[in-house]
């Protein structure tokens, strides 16, 4: 070993020395690419996988957004799949993209525009408003892209994908275009998530629930009480739904009328019986706001039940609240309750009631439903191009037949359950930043079709399409759908989506739903759920707990290999991960053991002891256990195997074998010289297993030992064949 090389390994391992450095050779190297590839790849005698692929797409991040940790975590996972499906002999395509996260990259512009210039966007204008948000994503997107670089993902940056270039926007209208060609998309009046701060539907993924501690309040209703936490909502209430097998009630009859006194007078109330009804709940009675609940809503729709609008878009009150007419809710609501306690009607309130809060996760606004006209994709709806199959079977299908497995399984007893009480899905959204919804209006005309209808006097709809409308689109747009592509041809369905599973039905369940439909195949035949990211406690991370971790910070302390190994070790598919400095930091003494490990491997050992292979019972005893982490990566139990690899090359390679080569080589002679071979060759097959799961410190290290005709370790053929 040269001087400057031992000087060099002297030193405590330097991640910032290392990472850009290395991450620039993989990429000039071109092996991020499926096409390039080291010769063996092309050979059946060397390749056990020869002619397979493995392909991902990676779940696109926000680009105006930052790395957190649960993409950390997916980015570290998927980068191992990738890694170790490479050195597997198999065509790696892993596709990066990112996502335009319409609601939210508008509001962060708006909000700039009306803090430096004090003008609202439609003060700009349409087409200022999408210049400006255009020139906004430019600048913030190299913080996303880097980032991803800087956790060591191997990427294929030269099909990077963003959901509103050219190819993902011809894809996206060509799929509504067929959609409402097939009668699955419709405009109707229906019930939706309005966020009256955004002034646009959301998708009940947009939605946070926060626990408030309020009031929930008792009134006489003719002669039943009932309950409620909105007093605001109860101006149209006229009709009083109660179990039909509830025997407190049994004198009642469905459809039976009867006078009560309510907030402004006397009114006629109908009494409904459903199953709905949860008896054991407060009296088993209560009357329903067909405008403003979900719920009450699909039963005034069974029952064929008048709605009424009590409130409007900006969360005030109409004119059917009499003297209210106006106020805002939250200032209504004890005007309301005084105005019944004073009629004699108010049974008694309970002060520490907890409600569960409808927020917009973007603007903080308290969601009201509201009936509104609006597009939707009918998942009921059978459909004859595919076996006269609706939407909602084409989700079933493919995970009740196996051809789409699910890691962990249990998930899909939740996928079922989730898709068995879908409803169509509302996709328009009422703001200027996102694919604008192909249809065109001329009095009583519709046209939808690619491009604007001919002639004058032709309206576009103002509305866009929901983000995730694009997203379920992602499996193969991002290959060039809807051409028939060579990736399309030779990558697809792709191996495995690996994602959270807070997102298993507003994500997985559309991919599916799109591919099947547009495509005839499913997305996917794996579908790898990661956890969320919490503290040591338990605790969900978040700057008000004061427990933020940026894991752009961790890695830039401690190594991105540390942290990768951190986020992954002891979690499962489908099990929250706990995360501390004190774990990341002891794995980046893990880096410096490895680091350590190899000085004394290159002291203790000549350059032609890493170039001639030896077997005896050490080299043995080591294939046995590679053999077995192999068969973890195959099936994707990459915590087991990352755990058995940390523990053979910690306690059992440098607490025990090199130990006991110590002595040995003070001995001298042919067992010393075996020893030296035996050392370097266990050596070089741990650092490929290590390789996916600690990718920069390997690789820098594969680089310094005197290996004849070697390639980059992230090409290097794995040491096990696994068939």
């Amino acid at each position: 070993m040269d001087e400057k090389l031992q000087e060099k390994l002297l030193k405590p391992y330097d991640p910032k020395e290392t990472e850009e450095r290395i991450y620039k050779i993989w990429e000039d190297s071109g092996f991020f690419a499926p096409e390039a590839h080291p010769s063996w790849v092309d050979n059946p005698e060397t390749n056990p996988n020869f002619g397979k692929y493995f392909s991902i797409i990676l779940p696109p991040p926000n680009v105006t957004g930052i790395l957190h940790l649960g993409s950390a975590i997916m980015l570290a996972i998927e980068d191992i799949f990738i890694r170790y499906a490479r050195m597997s002999g198999k065509k790696t395509l892993w596709i990066p993209g990112t996502d335009s996260a319409a609601i939210a990259t508008q509001a962060k512009v708006e909000k700039e525009i009306q803090k430096s210039e004090n003008i609202s966007r439609h003060e700009l204008g349409r087409e200022e408003l999408l210049k400006r948000i255009d020139a906004f994503i430019e600048q913030s997107k190299t913080t996303i892209l880097s980032q991803i670089r800087g956790m060591g993902a191997s990427v294929d940056w030269s099909r990077y994908a963003y959901t509103m270039d050219e190819k993902r926007y011809r894809a996206v209208m060509e799929a509504f275009v067929r959609m409402y060609k097939a009668e699955l998309i419709y405009r109707g009046n229906r019930i939706v998530n309005w966020d009256p701060k955004g002034q646009t539907v959301i998708s009940d993924d947009e939605i946070i629930y926060e626990e408030k501690k309020g009031k929930f309040y008792t009134f006489k209703y003719g002669p039943f009480e009932i309950g409620t936490a909105r007093p605001e909502t109860k101006f149209g209430d006229k009709y009083v739904v109660m179990h039909p097998d509830d025997k407190r009630y049994k004198k009642w009859k469905h459809g039976d009328k009867l006078s009560v006194e309510w907030i402004n007078g006397p009114i006629e109330a109908t009494v409904i019986k459903d199953e709905m009804i949860d008896m054991k709940f407060g009296t088993g009675v209560m009357t329903i706001t067909p405008w403003h609940s979900h719920e009450d809503f699909q039963l005034a729709e069974k029952h064929n039940l008048d709605k009424e609008q009590i409130i409007d878009k900006y969360g005030k009150l109409l004119s059917v609240a009499g003297e209210f007419t106006g106020m805002k809710i939250s200032d209504a609501r004890e005007k309301i309750v005084q105005k019944l306690k004073d009629k004699g009607l108010l049974v008694s309130v309970d002060e520490n009631y907890v409600n569960r809060i409808a927020t917009a996760e973007r603007t903080g606004g308290i969601i009201e439903p509201q009936i509104m006209l609006q597009w939707f994709v009918d998942v009921n709806k059978k459909i004859k191009e595919c076996e006269n199959k609706s939407l909602k079977e084409l989700m079933l299908r493919p995970v009740r037949d196996k051809k789409i497995k699910i890691i962990p399984e249990h998930f899909e007893k939740v996928y079922f359950n989730w898709i068995e009480n879908l409803r169509d899905w509302c996709i328009s959204r009422q703001i200027w930043f996102g694919h604008r919804i192909p249809v065109w209006y001329k009095g009583d005309e519709i046209y939808c079709g690619l491009e604007k209808p001919e002639g004058n006097g032709w309206e576009q709809d103002s509305d866009v399409l929901d983000t995730w409308f694009s997203s379920a689109l992602w499996p193969f747009s991002t290959m060039g759908w809807p051409e028939n592509t060579e990736d399309l041809k030779n990558y697809y369905p792709t191996t495995i989506l690996e994602t959270g599973y807070d997102i298993i039905f507003f994500w997985v369940a559309r991919m599916i739903l799109m591919s099947q439909f547009l495509l005839g195949k499913i997305p996917f035949q794996t579908v790898y759920l990661h956890g969320i990211v919490r503290d040591e406690q338990g605790r969900k991370i978040s700057k008000s707990l004061g427990n933020n971790m940026d894991p752009v910070d961790m890695g830039a302390k401690y190594g991105t290999d540390a942290l990768r190994l951190s986020l992954l070790s002891g979690t499962s598919p489908g099990t929250d991960s706990k995360i501390s400095v004190e774990k990341i930091k002891g794995y980046k003494n893990f880096a410096n053991k490895i680091w350590n490990i190899t000085r004394f491997v290159l002291d203790n050992t000549e350059k032609e002891d890493f170039n001639k292979k030896i077997q005896d019972e050490l080299t043995e005893e080591f294939r046995e256990i590679a053999k077995d982490i192999t068969t973890d990566m195959e099936n994707y139990r990459l915590h087991l195997a990352s755990e058995k690899i940390y523990q053979y090359v910690w306690h059992r390679f440098a607490d025990e074998i090199i130990e006991e080569t110590k002595e040995i080589i003070k001995t001298g002679g042919e067992k010393a010289a075996e020893r030296k071979k035996v050392l370097a060759s266990i050596w070089m097959d741990c650092l490929k297993i290590l390789h996916p799961f600690m990718p920069f410190v390997t690789e820098e290290i594969w680089g310094i030992l005197p290996i004849e005709d070697k390639n980059l370790l992230m090409v290097e053929k794995w040491p096990v064949d696994f068939k």
